[in-house]
């Protein structure tokens, strides 16, 4: 029997510490569906009554400015999802809404690759669409803004997310078009599952998502109220050879 050498490096939260002051490493990947209505149109499907969570595996995340992504020979249809990513310093059950804020340690712009076709016959065969999310680099996302130490909320409504597609705008709506607000997230999540340092969440994605092809370059950005740049990703498509 070979031994195997293959040593997986859990991915390093680029800039961020955990509350005690270390360096904060991925965990679980929460990620939330139908979080924009018109989103939610465009996939006819009708507006939830609470947030949907699923996950994705580890490997599916990639942090950094720029990624990579191959295309899997099982789908003939990847789809685009730009979203807000925020990661935990911190862990715990049960969360207030008031205190889910003293949970993050920063935010950046990520993008939720989706195989499409596979997640369509996932659901009309009533079976879980785990698969169509998981592939390798389906989660890149850009390095991490930490949470100012003067920090407002009310700062982040007015945040804008954009994608475009060879330089195409495919993507753009504002954070406060959100129909979970991000503690409202942290509260739902911390009832179901105990949250830990490291983990992340993707927040839904607005509408206007739509397939990428191999040579298709992607950029997500995250704009602040002031029009300054706070988080961007390049991610290039390409095909398995």
């Amino acid at each position: 029997m070979m031994n195997s050498t293959f040593q997986p490096a859990w991915p390093q939260l680029s800039d961020l510490k955990t509350a005690n002051g270390n360096e904060l490493t991925a965990r679980t990947v929460y990620c939330v569906g139908r979080n924009f209505a018109e989103h939610a149109s465009e996939m006819n499907s009708p507006i939830p009554k609470e947030p949907l969570i699923f996950t994705k595996p580890i490997g599916s995340l990639v942090v950094g400015a720029e990624a990579t992504v191959q295309l899997p020979t099982q789908s003939n249809e990847v789809h685009h999802e730009v979203e807000w990513v925020v990661a935990l310093d911190r862990g715990g059950k049960n969360i207030p809404k008031n205190e889910a804020w003293d949970y993050v340690a920063g935010w950046g712009v990520g993008i939720d690759l989706t195989a499409r076709d596979l997640q369509s016959a996932a659901k009309k065969a009533g079976e879980p669409w785990a698969v169509s999310k998981g592939f390798d680099g389906f989660g890149p996302v850009s390095h991490f803004t930490p949470k100012p130490a003067s920090f407002f909320p009310k700062h982040l409504e007015d945040y804008e997310l954009k994608l475009t597609v060879n330089g195409q705008i495919r993507q753009r709506d504002k954070l406060s078009s959100m129909l979970f607000t991000l503690p409202e997230l942290v509260r739902y999540l911390s009832t179901l599952f105990t949250l830990r340092p490291g983990d992340i969440l993707f927040t839904g994605t607005p509408a206007g998502v739509s397939q990428v092809k191999a040579g298709d370059h992607c950029r997500a950005v995250l704009m602040s109220n002031t029009g300054e740049l706070e988080s961007h990703l390049d991610v290039k498509i390409t095909v398995d050879k």
